[in-house]
């Protein structure tokens, strides 16, 4: 375990008290997420769930066609897995790593014990799960009736969120992918954003500029996602 990553980067398994959080500490696998690594399939059986540290790992539903949108996001606020302990053990969606990193993975039977003794973990899981729920439902309601603009203005909110800092790793058709947008639209979107002086954008780089003005010009959507994500878990998305 290098000594530049520790599993309380993760804000979930920071907020632990020391004895939950020291029951768990020798079973935490520290893991690289290289950028494009799916860690589910639609589907499949979950064997770990994943904590990300320096990672952003994407949720997203692709349909038989190949098309796919992204459904919710998740970071060093978050962990992967939750049909684990919601009792499913399978997911109808894929994750994907967006914005390369590392984190850490648990045992999905170690992850349930936990769950079941009704401690802390339980209730910390339990409010992170409601707070998800709530960004994947606004997400929806974002892409129906928000335009791509207003969409990508969230998204580089909600991915800075979960970075330690102002620069994403990230190509203009992955964007799009995400988004389930034509990469016209994004690329005519982050466009305006630079010439309004709010990002600076390169081939596969973004770095934020002006997160003030960013704000300005998102919809409420990212508003209404982060108050419930402070209301539920105080401290968790870091700005």
């Amino acid at each position: 375990m290098s000594v530049l990553h520790t599993p309380k980067q993760n804000h979930l398994l920071a907020a632990l008290p020391p004895e939950e959080f020291g029951r768990l500490q020798p079973h935490l696998e520290f893991v690289s997420m290289p950028l494009g690594k799916v860690l589910y399939e639609s589907g499949s059986q979950l064997q770990h769930v994943y904590f990300p540290t320096t990672s952003i790992v994407s949720l997203l539903y692709v349909m038989e066609d190949g098309a796919s949108a992204e459904i919710a996001v998740v970071g060093n606020e978050g962990i992967l897995g939750i049909a684990l302990f919601m009792g499913g053990g399978t997911t109808p969606s894929r994750a994907v790593v967006q914005s390369a990193g590392h984190g850490y993975r648990l045992q999905a039977a170690l992850l349930r014990d936990e769950f079941n003794r009704a401690g802390p973990m339980l209730h910390l899981l339990l409010r992170y799960t409601q707070a998800l729920i709530t960004q994947m439902a606004q997400t929806a309601v974002c892409n129906r009736h928000h335009t791509v603009d207003q969409q990508l203005c969230r998204w580089l909110l909600m991915s800075l969120d979960r970075l330690s800092s102002n620069e994403l790793f990230m190509t203009q058709e992955l964007i799009a992918n995400m988004l389930g947008v034509r990469r016209e639209g994004v690329t005519e979107a982050a466009g305006k954003l630079q010439s309004d002086g709010l990002i600076h954008y390169r081939r596969g780089h973004i770095t934020v500029v002006d997160r003030a003005g960013l704000e300005s010009r998102a919809c409420e959507c990212y508003q209404v996602v982060k108050k419930e994500f402070d209301r539920l878990l105080p401290g968790l998305i870091a700005t």
